[in-house]
């Protein structure tokens, strides 16, 4: 049992890697949404088999939490951003897609290299899950950069609390669960927070890309 749960907590990771080169690669922003909405779910697939190995009871909470917030309530809150601000299509980006992806497995080997020292240290049951889960914060990260539009930057850094919280999950099983509620508030809070301030630049440039807000250093 404890071999076919190492697998699937490995089978989630490729997946969770996946879903980070198809953000990676989406250019609409609703879809870009969903792809985050899955990723959630994949996540919350993985903490509950890594709970189901370790009998550790917290992260059966963690999952929970991570399932209402991360694949119902901030999806609702950003589809909800995106009626309001009648935003359908990001195309912009500061480099193209191919080249784009080329970067981007750069950064997956790049990744894997540098956590494979520190996966022969780890006592975790799912070591080689770390590779995965800092290719995937560096991949969200990357889509930070890359984007010249707001949502979709929020969306790349969403979506790289995400890997973060994969990589404490399947690496040292958990957090406190004090501490996972404390994150999870800030997460909730920085999502309303960034909702108001994309209603300003919507407001004041009549646009969501951020290269406008150069101008604010002229005035």
């Amino acid at each position: 049992m404890t071999e076919l749960s190492i697998q699937l907590v490995n089978l989630f990771a490729s997946f969770l890697l996946m879903l980070a080169f198809a953000m990676l690669a989406q250019r609409r922003v609703l879809t870009l949404i969903n792809l985050y909405s899955l990723q959630g779910l994949t996540v919350v697939a993985a903490t509950t088999v890594v709970a189901h190995m370790t009998h550790q009871e917290h992260l059966y909470y963690s999952a929970v939490l991570t399932l209402i917030l991360k694949v119902f309530l901030i999806p609702w809150i950003l589809h909800r951003l995106v009626k309001r601000l009648n935003v359908r299509w990001d195309v912009e980006t500061l480099i193209n897609i191919p080249s784009t992806m080329l970067v981007g497995i750069v950064l997956v080997v790049f990744a894997f290299n540098l956590a494979l020292p520190i996966s022969r240290l780890s006592s975790s049951v799912v070591p080689g899950t770390l590779g995965i889960a800092l290719a995937c914060v560096l991949l969200s990260f990357m889509m930070m950069i890359m984007r010249t539009k707001a949502l979709p930057q929020v969306i790349g850094f969403l979506a790289m609390e995400n890997a973060l919280f994969f990589a404490a999950t399947s690496a040292t099983y958990g957090m406190p669960m004090v501490v996972e509620l404390g994150i999870a508030l800030d997460v909730l809070v920085g999502v309303f927070i960034l909702g108001v301030f994309l209603f300003q630049i919507r407001e004041q440039f009549e646009s969501l890309d951020i290269s406008h807000l150069e101008n604010l250093k002229e005035d």
